[in-house]
């Protein structure tokens, strides 16, 4: 029988190039994860978020964490906090701003 890579792999997996700083492997794993059809959920989104982040990688960060609505993943108090954190990093001040709004208009 085949074993097949499933979310639970894949947020492992994804979880671990956050914390390598493997950002670009995470993002990798994350679209492999998709091609195979193997639903992402707010965990998945909230380490690749984070892996860029702690790359340094706002713009990236931004993006997975605005397309998390058209995978159908919900956001979560995490999903935000690490959005901000990665603009924070990159001197977005008013992004920030933007997503602090947003997660209180969210509740």
């Amino acid at each position: 029988s085949e074993v097949v890579p499933d979310r639970v792999t894949f947020n492992a997996a994804i979880s671990a190039c956050e914390k390598g700083s493997k950002w670009e492997k995470a993002l990798e794993l994350l679209d492999a994860m998709l091609h195979m059809w193997v639903e992402a959920d707010t965990t998945t989104c909230n380490a690749a978020i984070s892996s860029c982040e702690k790359g340094g990688k706002w713009e990236i960060a931004l993006q997975l964490f605005g397309g998390m609505a058209s995978v159908r993943v919900e956001t979560d108090t995490i999903s935000y906090n690490t959005a901000i954190s990665a603009c924070e990093m990159g001197g977005e001040w008013e992004k920030t701003l933007e997503l602090v709004s947003a997660m209180m208009q969210s509740r």
